[in-house]
């Protein structure tokens, strides 16, 4: 991975102090995305509640639940 372009890419998010906490913010959001980590593990990582964690994805637009895939289409065709 080129160091450059990530720390490029974590200067950009305004939200944490210290470039660590920003590196560390796209590690846990890459493998909370990729369902590799629980959002309990995500929130031990960034050393943050999951309540806070959860409220910081949703300030962000960044869209996550804890269903499935599968979970998630058939309750959206519950509500329709």
């Amino acid at each position: 991975m080129n160091t450059e372009a990530v720390k490029g890419i974590a200067s950009e998010i305004q939200i944490f102090a210290n470039r660590e906490q920003k590196e560390m913010f796209l590690f846990v959001l890459g493998a909370l995305v990729a369902r590799v980590i629980s959002l309990q593990k995500a929130a031990e990582v960034m050393e943050v509640e999951p309540d806070f964690l959860l409220k910081l994805l949703e300030i962000m637009g960044i869209e996550f639940s804890y269903l499935s895939e599968l979970d998630v289409t058939i309750e959206k065709k519950w509500y329709i």
